[in-house]
This record gives C-alpha cells, structure tokens and sequence, in this order.
C-alpha cells in the first residue's frame, strides 16, 4: 500500500459517519482505495474515483459560497478531480482556488468534514460513473475576491439554510449541518 493511499484509509477510519448512508459510503471509499491503487484517476471508471470537494466558508459572516455547475445545472459545494495530488485535501483547496479566484483557502480542519458517493452522468465521451468524494471546510477572509469560473453560471455566497434549500441533497444536507457548528467556533472577525 503507497503512502498516499494509506494516508486516506487512515483518515476515513478516524472519520465518524454521522448516518448509516454516510458510514455505507465510507466503507466504498475505503475498498475503492484498498482495491485499486488506480483510486485517485479520473479515467477509473468502475466503480470510480476519488474526488475532493470544499464547503466554503466566508469567516466573517458564516456565508458559504456556491457555484451553479454548468453541465449538472446544479447549485453545489467546489470540487473535482485528483490532478496528481493523490490527497483530497489538497485537491479541494485547489480545485476551490481554481473555481473561486479565492487565494487564502484554508482548511478550519485538516479532517474529513463529510464522506459521499454519488453518480455523475455520462458526458465528453466519458461513461456515467460515481464520484467517491471526500469533503473538507475551508473558509476565506477575501470573499469579495471571487472570481467566476468557466464551468460556473454563477458564483455566489449564501446563508447556510438557503444553501440547504438550493442544494436540495441530503449528503449536502448533512455536511452543511456539521459546518454549521464549525461556522458557531469561527465567530466574528
């Protein structure tokens, strides 16, 4: 087993599942990543592949910032796919960077904020498949420096319970719960 790979295995068994839906998707991302040294590739289709993503905090106001994706037409957290990282920490942060134009990402943890695996559709010649992702909160100081990015309609902060509502999901349903109680420790300033 390489480092990486058992960096994450590490980090999914010190993660509590808060549900049975979230404790059935960390066991798929742990035999995924047990299986397959091949985890971490966007072209590993079956039964697919780790991606990172990022809940987005304003540190001031406890805002999060969402992107409409343009092909899934969807309102939901940053993220996407491993470009050599092979750590879905530093995936999230740049992928946040990227989707954002945010500079000063950082993590309020380190740890897993919330595991979930769900289906992507086919598209640009790649086959439906599932996303084995790993989420993390990060918050900003800068939030009026965002930048909308290509694979974004638009890019905008939102209150945590209207976030709940556009997001309509319930892995993002209970990641938000959780964040919420990280946004109270954040406070002002």
């Amino acid at each position: 087993m390489d480092a990486a790979r058992q960096a994450l295995l590490d980090a999914l068994a010190a993660h509590e599942p808060a549900d049975d839906d979230e404790r059935r998707d960390r066991d798929a991302i742990a035999a995924l990543v047990t299986a397959t040294p091949r985890c971490f590739d966007r072209d590993l289709y079956e039964p697919g592949h780790i991606t990172g993503s990022a809940f987005v905090l304003d540190a001031r106001s406890g805002r999060l910032l969402l992107h409409h994706h343009r092909r899934l037409d969807r309102w939901l957290q940053l993220g996407g796919h491993d470009e050599g990282e092979h750590d879905p920490l530093q995936t999230a942060l740049r992928e946040a960077q990227e989707e954002s134009g945010l500079s000063d990402l950082a993590p309020l943890s380190t740890t897993i904020l919330d595991l979930d695996v769900h289906a992507i559709p086919a598209a640009k010649g790649e086959p439906p498949h599932l996303h084995h992702d790993v989420r993390y909160a990060l918050a900003t100081r800068t939030p009026g420096e965002i930048a909308q990015a290509a694979e974004s309609l638009a890019l905008q902060w939102f209150p945590l319970d209207e976030a709940v509502a556009l997001m309509d999901e319930p892995g993002a349903t209970r990641a938000l719960r959780r964040l919420a109680s990280l946004a109270v420790t954040l406070g002002p300033g």
